[in-house]
């Protein structure tokens, strides 16, 4: 059985109300008869490149008139409760292949700074600090740096929730006994508010009370009605939501996949991992500006484990665009077709009950009939939903 049946097999065990933790989907083993306490780092590292010091080169084409941009919109430092300095958070980044990121570090968390660990008491109070460390390395690298915090509440709902785009995280922090009015601040400022891990287990912290399924609940409807929430973490770390993809569709929101990194990369997925989560954005060019109006536009697809995460419209185009075919063919009678793959996003193909693989930047000879459906196996439009197309001469017919 393959390791992305196996994540199937074991989602479907869970239902589409539960989280899953994806390490386990990436090994051969379940979860009961893994002897390791930490599966997830065979599997993420099993594809480190180790001592090449040369960033990751990621190649995808362009969406129409969007470039797609990567990404990772969740990240800690020392000024929360991660264990790197900021600007190793920006080198990290490089090396990944990245365009742009955000520190969001924690408003209410804030465990070493002011202690003997990290004594920076000319910006204890500044919740902005490690944005204004990074920001110089960042332009040194052309790589884009977004402002950005993360709201933490202990009991769910709330939980926990990202601020990007954001102008001035002090001023969220100012109102800090009042969740409704942090986002409201945060919106106000031109910020993009996802909801952070949404079916995170940790009764104590924000997440869910252990036999919790996940629930889109009132108080997050309530506040999306409101126009202070515009997203949620389909992956966070290495835990996938499979619902959440619904849930985007349903409420119009935007797909994120996340690392949520506190750790050091190398510790939590090895060097320049091809499975870490990165978010996709369609964007027009290559600016902040451009990056902004993508996300509130839900111009966004996650990329993990070799999945594609998104809504129907983007992961349909952006299948499109990195599929080529061979259209010399004519598919009245059946035959076999060339399909090239122009990315690095790898594609596993069903037409009938026949899989393909379809590599990064590779191709695969498919039969295939006029009429026949074919599915991209690890590209989902919604839960358990996969990519479906009809190939038709000249293009692609999609039955999402």
């Amino acid at each position: 059985m393959t390791n992305r049946r196996n994540f199937l097999k074991y989602s479907a065990l869970l239902g589409a109300a539960a989280s899953f933790p994806v390490h386990y989907a990436l090994t051969q083993e379940t979860p009961a008869t893994t002897g390791r306490s930490d599966p997830l780092f065979t599997s993420f590292h099993n594809d480190i490149l180790v001592g090449n010091p040369r960033p990751r080169v990621i190649t995808i084409p362009d969406v129409g008139n969007y470039k797609v941009l990567k990404g990772d919109f969740h990240i800690h430092t020392l000024f929360s409760d991660g264990t790197v300095m900021p600007r190793a958070r920006i080198q990290e980044a490089v090396q990944n292949g990245l365009d742009v990121i955000s520190i969001t570090d924690h408003i209410e968390v804030r465990p070493f700074l002011g202690s003997g660990v990290l004594r920076l008491a000319e910006n204890n109070d500044d919740h902005d600090a490690a944005y204004k460390m990074a920001k110089p390395e960042a332009d040194r690298n052309n790589l884009i740096l977004i402002k950005g915090t993360e709201i933490t509440k202990r009991i769910m709902p709330p939980g926990h929730f990202n601020a990007i785009f954001i102008k001035d995280a002090n001023a969220i922090a100012e109102v800090v006994d009042d969740w409704k009015k942090m986002l409201e601040v945060a919106t106000d400022q031109g910020g993009f508010v996802f909801w952070n891990h949404p079916g995170w287990v940790a009764p104590n912290s924000g997440g869910l009370a252990a036999g919790v399924s996940m629930s889109f609940f009132d108080e997050i409807d309530n506040v999306r009605k409101k126009g202070h929430l515009h997203g949620i973490e389909i992956f966070n770390g290495s835990s996938h939501y499979p619902i959440v993809g619904d849930w985007c569709n349903e409420f119009n929101l935007a797909p994120i996949t996340v690392s949520d990194v506190h750790s050091t990369e190398l510790e939590m997925y090895g060097l320049q991992n091809p499975r870490r989560p990165i978010t996709l954005v369609l964007a027009e060019d290559r600016t902040e500006e451009s990056i902004r109006e993508a996300f509130f536009a839900h111009r966004t697809v996650g990329w993990v484990t070799d999945m594609i995460l998104g809504k129907p419209e983007w992961v349909q185009k952006l299948f499109t665009a990195c599929i080529e075919r061979d259209d010399d063919m004519r598919l009245s009678g059946g035959g076999w077709l060339t399909l090239k793959n122009k990315s690095d996003i790898p594609m596993n193909l069903m037409v009938g009950a026949t899989n393909y693989e379809l590599k990064p930047q590779g191709e695969v000879n498919v039969r295939i009939g006029s009429g026949d459906t074919l599915q991209v196996t690890n590209w989902y439009v919604g839960t358990y939903k996969p990519l479906t197309a009809t190939l038709g001469i000249g293009g692609w017919h999609f039955g999402n």
